[in-house]
C-alpha cells in the first residue's frame, strides 16, 4: 500500500517555568492511504499533542524539536505557516473535541461551511451555497436548506459535531485528524456520529487517526491502534492485536479496566497508581511505578522499542506473552 503519512522521532517539548514537558517524546508511526489509526492513553498521555503536532498547531511555549511529519512525501516540519495554511483544511483536517468551542457563535452554518470552501476550492457562490447544503445532507442534518442559516447556539451537541464533520470533509482532504469527536456527547449520539464517521471515510476512502482514551470505540473504527502514555508509545499493532493479544501491561490494564457486563458484578479492575508527573518522570521506564510485573531494570533503563511479531511493536523490558494475566 502507499504510504500517506510517516512520523519519524516525532518530539514536542514545552519548556515551562516548572521545567521541561516532554509531551511527546520520540513518536514513530505510518498511516496508509484509506487506512485509519487510533491512538489511545490516558489523559496526559501526548495523544492530541501528536495530533496537533501534525499539522503544526503547536504555540508557545511548545514547540516540535525533533523529527520528520512526512505527508505525501513532503516534510512538514520545514514548512511554513503561510505552507500549512494551505495544506489545513484541505490536504489534512481536523475535527475538536467540543463542537461548541471549535466552531465560531457569532458566525451562521452557511458560512462557516462557505469559508472553508472559498479558501479550498473555486467554486462560485452559488455553487458553495449547493455544496454546503448536500454536506449537511450528507452528515445526516433534516431540512438542511433551513438548517444551514442556523447559529450554533440554536443547535444540538450531535447537530454541532455533524456540522463540524461536514466542515471537515468539505474539501475531501486525504487525511482527517478526530481529536476525541464525541467526548462532549451522550451515549447515543456517540454511536450515531462515530457510525457516520465510519461511512464517511470508507465513502470518501480518506485516512483517519482517531485520538480518544476509549478503547471500545478503537475496536470499532481503526485498522490498527498506537497505544501512549507520558509521550511514549507503548505498543503499537493492528486492532485485532492490541485488542485480543497485547503484550504489554499498560495496554492489558486499559483493556482489563473497560466495563464488561458480567452476571457475578465482578468489581472493576483498574491500573494501581497514577500518571507520574511529567516534569519528574521516573528515571527508568515511565510505567515502572504502576506496573505488577516490573524487575529492578524497569525502574533503571528505559526500554527499547522492539518487534515482537510482523508489525507488532512493544516499548518494553519484558513483554506479556498470551499466558500471562
Amino acid at each position: 500500500m502507499d504510504k500517506l503519512l510517516i512520523v519519524k522521532n516525532l518530539r514536542t517539548y514545552f519548556k515551562t517555568f516548572k521545567g521541561l514537558v516532554k509531551s511527546v517524546d520520540g513518536v514513530d508511526f505510518s498511516l496508509e492511504r484509506g487506512e485509519t489509526l487510533g491512538i489511545v492513553g490516558e489523559s496526559g498521555g501526548g495523544k492530541s499533542v501528536t495530533g496537533f503536532s501534525i499539522i503544526k498547531l503547536i504555540e508557545e511555549p511548545g514547540e516540535i524539536v525533533n523529527g520528520q511529519i512526512i505527508f505525501e512525501g513532503e516534510d512538514l516540519v520545514n514548512k511554513s505557516e503561510k505552507q500549512m495554511e494551505k495544506i489545513r483544511g484541505k490536504e489534512i483536517s481536523m475535527i475538536f473535541q467540543d463542537p461548541m468551542t471549535a466552531l465560531n457563535p457569532i458566525l451562521s452554518i452557511r458560512k462557516q461551511i462557505d469559508e472553508a470552501l472559498q479558501l479550498h476550492t473555486t467554486l462560485g457562490k452559488g455553487e458553495r451555497l449547493k455544496t454546503s447544503i448536500e454536506l449537511l445532507r450528507s452528515v445526516g442534518i433534516p431540512n438542511p436548506e433551513v438548517r444551514i442559516e442556523s447559529f450554533p447556539h440554536e443547535l444540538s451537541g450531535g447537530m454541532r459535531q455533524r456540522v463540524i464533520i461536514a466542515i471537515a470533509i468539505a474539501t475531501n482532504p486525504k487525511l482527517i485528524i478526530a481529536d476525541e469527536p464525541t467526548t462532549a456527547l451522550d451515549v447515543t449520539i456517540q454511536a450515531q456520529i462515530l457510525k457516520l464517521m465510519k461511512e464517511v471515510i470508507i465513502k470518501n476512502n480518506n485516512s483517519l487517526i482517531l485520538i480518544t482514551h476509549n478503547l471500545a470505540v478503537v475496536s470499532q473504527m481503526t485498522d490498527k491502534v498506537m497505544v501512549m502514555y507520558c509521550g511514549k508509545v507503548m505498543e503499537q499493532a493492528d486492532t485485532e492485536t492490541i485488542i485480543h493479544s497485547s503484550s504489554h501491561p499498560y495496554t492489558r490494564g486499559l483493556l482489563s479496566s473497560i466495563p464488561r457486563f458480567r452476571s457475578n458484578h465482578k468489581k472493576l479492575d483498574t491500573i494501581e497508581g497514577i500518571v507520574p508527573n511529567m516534569y519528574n518522570l521516573p528515571k527508568g521506564c515511565y510505567f515502572a511505578p504502576r506496573c505488577k510485573y516490573r524487575r529492578s531494570i524497569c525502574e533503571t533503563e528505559q526500554p527499547s522499542m522492539r518487534e515482537t511479531s510482523k508489525g507488532h511493536f512493544v516499548y518494553c523490558h519484558f513483554p506479556l506473552t498470551d499466558g500471562d494475566n
